[in-house]
């Protein structure tokens, strides 16, 4: 039996703390995603009360005593800064002297995107999109389909890249103010409708050309299944001339495109664009390109197509 004094002295005894030892989870795959974290172990020290640290990876078979405590703390692994890729990737492609490009993607699987330029360049054709998704916008609210001569000016318009057919669908959405009003409602915060009837002179960016993509081919939409499929089925049938741009970036898949190109009266430079879906090894991309000051339309198709290529490969080297 204890004696009165051992248990005064075990009373009197100052306690040990545990020093707090860490070492690094090796990364376990867990459904295809990756976990990892760090273990620390507080165990019983031997002498004194110093925290001890480590850095030493955990054995394979547990080494701690009995009474030990061990939490898992989780880590965070960084964001991919595609910002930073894709301006990388950008630097590395030719821009004509005097040419301006931005261009923004948008890998569909992940949702992840990245956006290069904020400038604002008039739209040329690409507009006839936008066009398109507001007059099924405005025949959803009237509880419609499309007439037969809307159907076939749309057809038209995308297709072949028909002005006399934007025109007079434009007209039908109620011109800029028309196209301003469906816009807010897509969400498009930096694009104008083109003064005076002059469609191709709206203006806008890439990051807003994304954000329009998402409309036509992303399940969260103001536009109906029916009226996506639509476009949708539009933009994979332009004819054959046209079908340079974004396509450029496809790989081992399909593309849907609309492409704008306008020569300017008064400097003979020209604008290029070009807007789409893209598929690369069965992964899809949005991706939208905008340029101009190029020289020639081949210039400006070149350029655009680099841009795209560059887009693309931001989400797929490495």
């Amino acid at each position: 039996m204890e004696s009165s004094r051992a248990r005064r002295r075990r009373r009197g005894r100052p306690s040990r703390r545990r020093p707090f030892l860490c070492a690094a989870l090796a990364v376990v795959a867990v459904g295809g995603a990756t976990a990892g974290g760090t273990v620390c172990v507080r165990e019983r020290a031997r002498s004194g009360n110093a925290a001890v640290s480590s850095a030493a990876t955990l054995p394979a078979s547990p080494s701690a005593g009995a009474g030990e405590e061990a939490s898992v703390e989780p880590v965070t692994e960084p964001a991919v800064d595609r910002d930073a890729l894709l301006s990388g990737a950008m630097a590395r492609v030719a821009v004509p002297s005097g040419a301006r490009v931005s261009v923004a993607v948008l890998e569909t699987d992940s949702g992840g995107s990245a956006v290069y330029g904020d400038a604002a360049f008039d739209t040329a054709s690409i507009v006839k999109v936008d066009i398109l998704a507001a007059l099924l916008l405005r025949a959803q609210d009237a509880g419609r389909g499309l007439t037969a001569a809307e159907r076939a000016y749309a057809e038209k318009m995308i297709e072949n890249s028909d002005n006399a057919s934007a025109t007079a669908l434009w007209h039908t959405i109620g011109g800029a103010a028309g196209l301003d009003a469906a816009n807010a409602r897509f969400g498009l915060n930096a694009t104008s409708g083109g003064a005076d009837g002059l469609w191709g002179l709206t203006r806008t960016t890439a990051a807003d050309q994304l954000v329009l993509l998402r409309q036509v081919f992303g399940e969260d939409s103001r536009l109906s299944a029916a009226s996506r499929a639509y476009v949708r089925g539009l933009m994979e049938s332009v004819r054959a001339d046209q079908r340079w741009g974004v396509s450029a970036a496809a790989r081992g898949g399909s593309s849907a495109l609309k492409n704008g190109w306008l020569p300017r009266g008064t400097t003979g430079l020209w604008d290029v664009n070009s807007v789409g879906r893209v598929t690369v090894d069965g992964t899809g991309y949005l991706v939208a390109v905008l340029s101009d000051g190029t020289r020639s339309q081949a210039e400006g198709v070149a350029l655009v197509e680099a841009a795209a290529k560059a887009a693309v490969s931001a989400f797929t080297a490495g």
